[in-house]
């Protein structure tokens, strides 16, 4: 069996055991070593999803479908199911994730232990928000079924508990209606980091989705410009045009990485021209929300040494602040990101005790690995993180310190109560020391 690892290839750890579940009632804990820890599609970066001790159980198989109504819009399926086959099952019945992350590939447990954002934090919060109940399976045998008002304070600890609390063999979630798989989506320059601010927010009072990609290379007058995409799900209408997905795959990975200095400040500065529509055009929803699930293995442009992902969220009082810095370490040390996601969080307090997601800014950065280099950088960003009082999010993480984690995480030490003394990962062993 392949060696299951994170998407940025970072940490490489191996397991003592990996078990592949193929049924939710399958009773595995008497003859598998311990800890345990659910692994999904393998989306998450870093060591949040990965043991060097026990068993690795792999949950790709739990892919069933359990219960649908297509007149609420309740769905009840197997936790490894993944938002790809939910999607194919959903939309063509007019229903959709109320939110979704930047690739449809991830697990629906996945989803859940990570309690993911999408674009429209502002309306809908985190996918957390939308779950109406799961049954945890404990490693003691005990099986329990959460919602918010059973099983409360696991119900709590489990939406964002990075799989710590149990296995979560199903799920139940709320869909929210569209007419169609068609977005209307508008896009927009902005000059620098300063334009950024009014216009994301007038976007916000308009649209339920935006999101902003940044030029980190930029610098002086130019710092943190970038382009602003802002959606809705389209209207009814008579006709559509035609969509055809078309994927492209990368088919190895190269000795080294391919984005340096040089090819990246090429690419932003062609991407920064690129043809926008301030008057608004049709795109399915496929591009839209997952433009990098068209390019499989994309990951492999970072070479055989993977890369570090780092996003970071900053109270909205310190946002534009902490931004500027960001960009200006990142400029100062020449080492700019190929994926730099800018987005705002709105005021829905989540429901979780480890979520990441909360009012204020939040980017996203990713760094091909280059070592002791690409280290420090990321030390000096924590600095910049930690001043504003902010955090890291744990399913983008490889190397956060302690220190970080339980000033960004203040429930910790609450939520620690409701792990299964039966699971473990190197994230927490790292984090909780």
């Amino acid at each position: 069996m392949k060696t299951p690892l994170s998407w940025n290839k970072l940490p490489r750890v191996f397991s003592e055991k990996i078990h592949a579940l193929s049924y939710r009632q399958e009773p595995f804990s008497t003859h598998l070593p311990k800890p345990f820890l659910p692994y999904g599609n393998g989306r998450s970066y870093g060591d949040v999803c990965l043991t060097n001790e026990g068993t690795l159980l792999l949950t790709h198989g739990l892919d069933r479908f359990i219960e649908f109504n297509p007149v609420t819009g309740v769905i009840r399926c197997e936790a490894g199911m993944t938002l790809a086959d939910l999607l194919a099952l959903i939309v063509p019945q007019g229903w959709f994730l109320p939110v979704t992350p930047g690739t449809r590939l991830a697990t629906i447990g996945g989803a859940v232990a990570n309690d993911v954002h999408g674009k429209n934090h502002h309306v809908m919060g985190s996918f957390g928000h939308h779950v109406r109940a799961f049954e945890l399976w404990r490693s003691d045998g005990s099986i329990l079924h959460c919602s918010a008002t059973e099983n409360t304070d696991y119900f709590k600890a489990s939406i964002g508990g990075l799989g710590l609390t149990g296995l979560i063999r199903w799920v139940e979630l709320q869909l929210m209606p569209v007419n169609n798989p068609w977005m209307w989506v508008q896009s927009q320059r902005f000059q620098n980091l300063d334009e950024f601010w009014p216009l994301n927010t007038q976007a916000e009072q308009n649209f339920p989705y935006t999101v902003a990609w940044i030029d980190c290379m930029a610098s002086g007058n130019a710092r943190g410009r970038g382009i602003l995409f802002a959606g809705q799900h389209a209207a009814s209408q008579s006709t559509y045009p035609v969509f055809k997905e078309k994927t492209k795959r990368i088919p190895f990975s190269p000795p080294f990485s391919l984005i340096n200095p040089m090819s990246l400040r090429a690419f932003n500065a062609l991407y920064y021209r690129q043809g926008v529509k301030p008057q608004g055009a049709l795109s399915h929803y496929v591009p839209y929300f997952y433009p990098l699930d068209a390019i499989q293995n994309w990951n492999r442009i970072y070479g055989r040494h993977g890369f570090y992902q780092y996003q970071c969220v900053i109270p909205a009082r310190h946002a534009k602040d902490a931004a500027s810095r960001l960009l200006e370490m990142i400029v100062k040390r020449k080492d700019g990101s190929f994926l730099a996601v800018l987005k705002t969080f709105g005021n829905k307090q989540s429901v979780g005790m480890l979520s990441f997601a909360r009012p204020g800014m939040t980017f996203a950065l990713d760094f091909p690995n280059r070592g002791t280099k690409t280290l420090r950088l990321l030390a000096d960003l924590d600095t910049i993180v930690q001043e504003a009082g902010g955090a890291l999010y744990p399913a983008k993480d490889a190397r956060m310190p302690a220190h970080l984690f339980k000033s960004g995480f203040p429930q910790w030490e609450t939520f620690s109560q409701f792990i299964d003394p039966g699971f473990s990962s190197n994230f927490w062993k790292r984090v909780s020391a």
